[in-house]
């Protein structure tokens, strides 16, 4: 099934199963919905690239990661790429958060994840998660 043929219905379900990968910090799942060349893009910081890399650094920050619920308020498909208007709500190392969230999601032709952006305060982020310094910083050197 290539992305040109996936309905509306079917690219909402896989980013539903990304929110649910999330929940249940399946972070080998979360990679694995990428394309091998797709591309994790956090507006604020540089982007990571390929299926491994986006892997290794959701799994890094994971590791902190008590629990996280990505809550869905809205959740559309627009020229085919899925916009989420969400809250991500979390404990990290002890720290409750709550974090206002967009994010798009674009598929290749074969129905993975090929770009995925977020747009979000990162200052607010790393305050919520309690966070002196900047963790992506950290686990990328």
């Amino acid at each position: 099934m290539t992305a040109k043929s996936l309905n509306d219905a079917q690219k909402l379900a896989v980013a539903k199963v990304m929110a649910d990968a999330w929940r249940d910090k399946d972070w080998r799942k979360v990679g694995d919905l990428f394309a091998e060349d797709g591309v994790l893009h956090s507006m604020m910081v540089d982007p990571v690239k390929g299926r491994e890399e986006i892997y290794t650094r959701i799994a890094a920050m994971g590791a902190g990661i008590e629990q996280i619920l990505l809550d869905i308020e809205h959740i559309g498909v627009i020229d085919g790429r899925v916009y989420i208007e969400r809250v991500d709500r979390f404990v990290y190392n002890g720290h409750t958060g709550n974090l206002p969230v967009v994010g798009v999601i674009v598929y290749n032709d074969d129905g993975l994840i090929s770009e995925w952006r977020e747009y979000y305060d990162r200052t607010e982020l790393l305050k919520e998660m309690g966070v002196a310094g900047d963790f992506d910083h950290e686990t990328r050197n």
